[in-house]
């Protein structure tokens, strides 16, 4: 099965619990961008509650009339600051951000031009943080409907493997994880709970950072 998804920005850990099932990662690189989703934003835990970080883009209000590609994010603002000392205040006691903050802070501070850029650079370090080897592609084109199964053999996998399972637009930051039928083929995977650095209680639909700091490289066992 290839996972078709939208990129995100710190995606939320629900997405690779999905990954685990996957034979593959295809990005969609040619839709419209989209504001108010995933794709600049995530939700982290807080001593104030859950609070979304915002990448800004530059003439976002136009935005939604340009490829998710061409994007350019919005250094005017002094958002790196504001996100990293964010970051560092909900979870620079948790047990492993100092093992993973290197590695992020050194993205940030390379300022890529793109949102998309930006995001598949912090999603390729998430994968290798949970140790999954998945192809990565990116879509030649757009297309609304993934029905008819184009054909995937540059991933280089059987005809049974080849399934496009399309996911774009399958979490947002309006869904209540806690309201899904986990039963229902097209709801996101819950995480199991674990141990969050505020509580009390715990908080599903978070970006996986919060559980990658929490359990290190016991995270995945998170993923159901």
């Amino acid at each position: 099965m290839i996972l078709l998804t939208e990129i995100h920005y710190h995606p939320p850990a629900a997405l690779f619990a999905e990954l685990l099932r996957a034979d593959g990662i295809l990005l969609e690189a040619h839709e419209h961008y989209r504001k108010q989703t995933y794709r600049n934003r995530c939700l982290i835990r807080t001593a104030q509650g859950v609070q979304p970080l915002t990448v800004p883009v530059i003439d976002g209000n136009r935005a939604e009339k340009v490829s998710i590609s061409a994007i350019e994010i919005d250094y005017r603002q002094n958002w790196i600051h504001r996100h990293w000392r964010t970051l560092q205040t909900a979870y620079g006691n948790s047990p492993y951000f100092e093992y993973y903050a290197d590695y992020l802070h050194d993205i940030y501070v390379r300022k890529p031009i793109l949102l998309f850029d930006l995001n598949l650079q912090f999603l390729q370090l998430l994968l290798r943080c949970f140790r999954l080897t998945l192809p990565l592609h990116l879509t030649d084109e757009y297309l609304p409907d993934y029905s008819a199964q184009p054909s995937l053999d540059k991933f280089g996998l059987t005809s049974s493997q080849s399934i496009i399972a399309d996911r774009r637009d399958w979490l947002t930051p309006k869904s209540n994880p806690k309201a899904v039928e986990t039963d229902s083929p097209a709801a996101p995977p819950l995480v199991r709970p674990y141990p969050q650095v505020f509580g009390p209680g715990f908080e599903p639909g978070l970006s996986v950072l919060d559980l990658l700091f929490s359990q290190g490289p016991a995270a995945g066992a998170f993923l159901q």
